[in-house]
């Protein structure tokens, strides 16, 4: 009996779409996941920031220790080195050569003359096949291409060294039978797809993609598409449970882990709609993560860009420190995130005597009372203490403070997260506050997260005050 492979896209699918905004981390996440689960193959968007990509690739490449990893490259051959470069590592890398292969998409997507398309595709597939044998193309929209045509560009990608082609129902407007006579025509008419693997991809767009990759497997498919998280192509649960139940009408299995299976897709569910339901300022946070990301070869030039682009215009002698910190952090991890980097300002750039001192605070709160701060600081000889009024406790808090600057500013981030565990965790709280279109960040750290939230306020609020002096 032979084994099907599955090949995971949620990834790649969910970058190409939009559907998903998944985090590096996240990412390496699900693709441990799947690595775990069985699938054959783990696919993943190819190169458009190099830096951050090529880390990207490289990370998952160094996670997965079973599926095959497949990474596209762009039909101009311009990013084949930086893509192979960045699967070095990986078990059993494959590079993807994507193209459209219908009237339409060809014309109107990517704007070629079917001639132009059928050159640029050999010339693709060639250059991928001078680093590895493991080449896949993908016609894309082929079942509304001119058969052909088709076959013409098939012949072709496995003349210059295609070992699996894969075509794909895009407009998902097959029925299961009329996928199996398509597939059969196009074994007939193409006899050089019996030396290599031929994988498909059907669309949901009728509810028929398991039954459409069902009906493909059992018409002799090698490959088959699919996704760990409900998009619009075939469900890789769905399939792993027919093709377990009914490996004898399908003469075929496939590798995924059924034991598994619903554990493992519950995780990636659960990552999933977690980066589809983060409030906005969480949506904003995993878009910087995944804008900056640095490593410990990066440059101060390029760690300077960074807390740039989250708002810090750093002074010769702060770029300086700041970078010193980085340098001690990155040495020791892989990557450094803007979240991460945001700390590593707070703690480094712009360190000043403190003008205003904690004395100590008091803090009522409860669900039938409003909440009261009652803060007392020290400037100089002089103790200041106020007392104000707000929606909870930090509001207060931050409203005492107000009051005893004398001055309201903007804030423009508020952050707190665990830096220990246990009950007896510390907190860490990084704040972020406007003062004539500067951002100063102060960084706060206690037991207590009220505690840690007023010093971090009292940390960039000091920051303010000694450049308002100066």
């Amino acid at each position: 009996m032979r084994e099907v492979r599955v090949s995971d896209v949620t990834m790649r699918e969910s970058a190409r779409t939009g559907a998903l905004s998944l985090t590096f981390k996240e990412k390496l996440e699900v693709a441990k996941q799947l690595d775990r689960l069985g699938v054959s193959v783990i696919e993943i968007e190819g190169i458009e920031r190099e830096k951050v990509d090529h880390l990207r690739i490289k990370s998952i490449a160094s996670l997965v220790k079973n599926a095959m990893l497949a990474v596209p490259v762009k039909l101009d051959c311009s990013d084949v080195d930086a893509v192979w470069e960045s699967l070095a590592e990986a078990r059993d890398p494959r590079l993807q050569v994507i193209a459209p292969v219908s009237p339409a998409q060809i014309e109107y997507l990517s704007r070629k003359k079917t001639d132009t398309m059928a050159t640029a595709i050999v010339e693709a597939v060639a250059a991928c096949a001078a680093r590895t044998s493991n080449v896949e193309f993908v016609a894309r929209d082929a079942t509304r291409a001119d058969m052909a045509y088709l076959c013409q560009v098939i012949e072709g990608a496995i003349e210059a060294g295609a070992t699996t082609v894969t075509v794909c129902d895009a407009a998902g407007a097959m029925l299961p039978e009329e996928f199996a006579q398509f597939m059969g025509a196009l074994r007939e008419q193409v006899p050089s797809l019996a030396k290599v693997k031929l994988g498909i991809s059907c669309s949901n767009e009728m509810y028929m993609a398991d039954a459409c990759a069902i009906a493909g497997i059992i018409a002799g498919a090698d490959e088959v598409k699919a996704s760990s998280y409900p998009l619009n192509v075939a469900s890789v649960d769905r399939l792993a449970k027919i093709l377990a139940d009914k490996a004898d009408q399908c003469q075929a299995t496939c590798r995924v882990r059924t034991t598994e299976m619903r554990r493992v897709l519950a995780q990636i569910s659960w990552i999933c709609e977690a980066s589809r339901t983060k409030s906005p300022l969480a949506g904003a946070d995993a878009g910087d993560e995944a804008e900056v990301v640095l490593t410990a070869h990066d440059d101060l030039d390029t760690v300077v860009k960074a807390a740039g682009k989250l708002g810090y215009d750093l002074s010769a002698e702060d770029a300086a420190s700041v970078y010193e910190a980085f340098m001690r952090i990155a040495t020791k991890k892989e990557s450094v995130s803007s979240r991460e980097l945001d700390a590593i300002v707070a703690s480094a750039a712009l360190q000043v005597p403190p003008t205003y001192v904690l004395e100590r605070y008091v803090i009522n709160s409860g669900n039938v009372i409003r909440a009261t701060a009652c803060v007392q600081v020290k400037r100089g000889d002089e103790e200041i203490e106020t007392v104000a009024v707000g929606d909870g406790p930090i509001d207060a808090a931050f409203l005492a403070l107000e009051k005893i600057a004398g001055r309201h500013y903007e804030l423009d981030d508020f952050q707190i997260q665990s830096v220990t565990q246990g009950t007896e965790a510390m907190g860490q709280a990084l704040i972020k506050l406007e003062s004539d279109g500067k951002l100063y960040s102060g960084l706060g750290i206690s037991t207590d997260i009220v505690g840690s939230s007023i010093r971090a306020y009292m940390n960039a609020l000091n920051k303010i005050v000694y450049e308002e002096q100066e």
